[in-house]
C-alpha cells in the first residue's frame, strides 16, 4: 500500500515538474492565429460546455415568445452582438474571422442551444473567448429579450431581421450604453436600412468608443 503511494506521489510530482516546465519555457503557443491541437480543444470545449451547464441549471426560463421581447432584444443585438456574431444577411467580419476561439454563428440553425445557458453566457461572458460579461452593464431583463431574440434568430430572412431593428427601440439596456461622439444622446437607433448596411460594412472595433452610464459620467473605449 505505502509502496503504491509513494508510486503515485512521484508520478504528480514528475507531472507538475512537466507542467511547469512547459509554461515556464513557453512551449504552449498562446497566438490567436494557431489552432490548438485536437485533444486540447476538445478539453477545452467541454471543460467551457460544463461549466455553463452546471451554473444555467437554476436558471428559470420566462417566456421567451412574446414580440416586443423579440423587437427589443433586435435593438441590442444589432448594436452589441453582430460584429462578432452576425445576422441574417450580414456575411463574416474581421472579428468573426481572426479570434480565436471563433465566436459561433448565432443565425445558424444547427446550433446547440439552450436559453439558460444563452442567459448565463450573455451575463457572465466566457473567459479568454472575447466574449464580455454583459451583466455588468446590462439588466437581466435586458438580456433575456436577447435571449429571446436568439430563439428566432436562425428562422429569420435579412428582411425580418432588419424589420425588427427597425421596430425596435434600439441599444438600450438601462446603464452602459454606446453612444455616437458626434453628440447623439440615449439609444442607438438601427432604424434605417441604408444606415444599418453601411454600419455593418464599416464599423471598426479598433475605433474609439464611449459609454455613458445612468449617472451621467462618460469614459472612452
Amino acid at each position: 500500500m505505502l509502496k503504491a503511494l509513494t508510486t503515485l506521489l512521484l508520478a504528480a510530482m514528475v507531472l507538475i515538474l512537466i507542467g511547469t516546465a512547459v509554461v515556464y519555457f513557453g512551449v504552449v503557443n498562446v497566438g490567436a492565429d494557431v489552432p490548438h491541437s485536437g485533444p486540447v480543444q476538445a478539453l477545452l470545449e467541454t471543460a467551457r460546455q460544463r461549466s455553463v451547464a452546471v451554473r444555467a441549471e437554476a436558471i428559470e426560463v420566462p417566456a421567451l415568445g412574446d414580440a416586443e421581447l423579440i423587437r427589443s432584444g433586435a435593438g441590442n443585438y444589432d448594436a452589441m452582438c453582430v460584429v462578432c456574431h452576425l445576422a441574417p444577411g450580414f456575411g463574416p467580419t474581421e472579428l468573426s474571422e481572426n479570434l480565436s476561439p471563433a465566436p459561433p454563428d448565432l443565425t445558424d440553425g444547427n446550433r446547440k442551444h439552450d436559453p439558460a445557458q444563452d442567459f448565463w453566457t450573455i451575463k457572465h461572458g466566457i473567459q479568454a473567448t472575447g466574449m464580455p460579461a454583459w451583466g455588468k452593464s446590462m439588466d437581466d431583463r435586458y438580456i433575456w429579450e436577447l435571449v429571446a431574440l436568439l430563439e428566432q434568430l436562425p428562422a429569420l430572412t435579412a428582411m425580418e431581421y432588419q424589420a425588427l431593428v427597425k421596430a425596435s427601440g434600439g441599444h438600450q439596456h438601462g446603464g452602459g450604453e454606446a453612444h455616437m461622439p458626434n453628440g447623439a444622446s440615449g439609444a442607438t437607433t438601427h432604424g434605417d436600412k441604408a444606415a444599418t448596411d453601411d454600419h455593418h460594412r464599416s464599423v471598426d472595433p479598433r475605433a474609439p468608443e464611449v459609454h455613458r452610464h445612468a449617472d451621467g459620467d462618460e469614459h472612452v473605449h
